[in-house]
């Protein structure tokens, strides 16, 4: 499951993933957020935090993230993965060489830290 995480300033998208991601959590949830916001800014800072529930993705959800991510590749301006998920962590390090614009893990009881990270330039 996706959830948005409120109360957040207006250029940053918070998500919460929570349970098993699926496809369905993508189309319904994830993709009309970015393109809603992306309709307000031409950059968006990421806040993708992991629930201790979090369980995976499916490979529906997967495929929906690569395509989200390579659609809009260039409007990230900064993303926090705020995650104790050991395999989740190590992904994003080996991958984020690949991503143009500056990524930080942050551990699961680091969202206060994650959030300021965001809030600077």
């Amino acid at each position: 499951m996706i959830d948005l995480i409120p109360g957040l300033p207006d250029d940053v998208l918070g998500v919460s993933a929570s349970g098993h991601v699926d496809a369905d959590d993508y189309r319904q949830v994830l993709i009309p957020a970015v393109e809603a916001s992306l309709a307000k800014h031409t950059k968006l800072r990421l806040l993708f935090v992991t629930a201790p529930s979090f369980k995976g993705y499916s490979a529906g959800a997967m495929w929906e993230d690569a395509k989200l991510g390579f659609h809009h590749l260039t409007h990230w301006r900064k993303a926090a993965i705020v995650s104790d998920v050991r395999w989740l962590r190590s992904a994003v390090a080996a991958f984020a060489f690949a991503i143009p614009c500056p990524v930080q893990l942050f551990r699961g009881d680091q969202l206060d830290e994650a959030k300021a990270w965001l809030a600077h330039d």
